[in-house]
């Protein structure tokens, strides 16, 4: 009997058709999922005859716990090089082989310009606007040109955001824990500041730093109380880099102008959630990796991590 291999979270129904899985057709049966489990225990039933698991991104956790209640597992392929919410220790321990994939910076920065620019033009409500016989412009734009661009992180992705900050004539200041003048001056015209500075003095401020347990929060009710109430605040790096509950306070207090958000502490984001209805807020259900190539990178290269494992010579090994 072949091994089994479930593709989670192919919310599109797009992951065996962007990319051809002949390479291992023959010696996998592959099970693609269009839904998200709601419970670990929905999570571990759905897998329990699967020995690779394909997954996007950090969407679905596996803690040592998982992978205990998953005995069948072999080979794990998550996309992308780096992954926070796998445990490889426990991974090793089951005797489960991780792999990953390459990832493309360009869709993230592309969806953080989207996010900004939708923000300062109005670009929702005003096309819902023009849809449903609303008023004829109702909005007034927020400039680009001129105005400061404060960057939380100063990557692989928020560097090409600065870039893109400079064909647009906007000043760029950029914090991190480890960033200097020097470094800073690399990436282009950045001037590197104090967080307190950038958040006090930035008209936009975009988030593009890792998660960790120094990252975890570094946005609460202190660091908003600093932005001006004309600022707006973009995140589409890792929802827990921004406390949620204080984002949603200072939405709802207008306290800022709006927030551009990617990622959410639950995702899918159920039904009910205040983050649904909250104004000021342009809001899109993680579409930082989602465009095309991106897709045909991470599936092109599972098909290939699961064909070096099953030649016996894993490739992109992680952990």
């Amino acid at each position: 009997m072949k091994p089994r291999c479930a593709v989670l979270d192919d919310f599109q129904s797009v992951a065996t058709t962007v990319v051809d899985w002949s390479p291992v057709a023959a010696d996998v049966d592959v099970v693609t999922f269009a839904d998200h489990p709601a419970t670990r225990e929905e999570l571990a039933a759905r897998l329990a005859d699967f020995e690779i698991v394909v997954t996007l991104r950090e969407r679905v956790p596996f803690p040592a716990e998982l992978f205990d209640a998953l005995p069948r597992l072999r080979l794990l392929v998550a996309s992308g090089m780096r992954n926070s919410v796998i445990d490889f220790a426990a991974a090793e321990r089951r005797g489960v082989t991780v792999c990953g994939t390459a990832s493309s910076s360009a869709p993230p920065v592309e969806l953080t310009w989207a996010l900004l620019l939708g923000l300062a033009r109005g670009i929702v409500p005003e096309a819902n606007a023009l849809r449903t016989g609303g008023p004829w412009q109702s909005t007034l734009g927020a400039d680009l040109y001129g105005r400061r661009l404060g960057l939380l992180g100063l990557g692989r992705i928020g560097g090409r955001v600065a870039r893109v900050a400079a064909a647009f004539g906007m000043d760029v200041a950029a914090w991190s824990r480890n960033l200097t003048e020097e470094r800073a001056r690399e990436a282009g015209a950045v001037r590197a500041a104090s967080k307190e500075e950038l958040l006090a003095s930035s008209d936009f401020v975009s988030v593009h730093l890792a998660l960790s347990e120094r990252t975890r929060g570094l946005v609460g009710a202190a660091e908003l109380a600093l932005m001006r109430p004309t600022a707006y605040l973009v995140n589409t790096s890792r929802a827990a880099i921004v406390d949620q509950d204080a984002l949603l306070a200072a939405l709802h207090a207008g306290t800022i102008a709006g927030a551009g958000v990617d990622v959410f502490d639950a995702e899918p984001l159920p039904a009910g959630h205040p983050m649904r209805t909250a104004p000021r807020l342009l809001a899109t259900p993680h579409l930082g990796y989602v465009s095309r190539a991106n897709y045909e990178t991470y599936y092109g290269q599972a098909v290939e991590d699961i064909r070096a494992y099953l030649d016996g010579r894993p490739v992109r090994r992680l952990g």
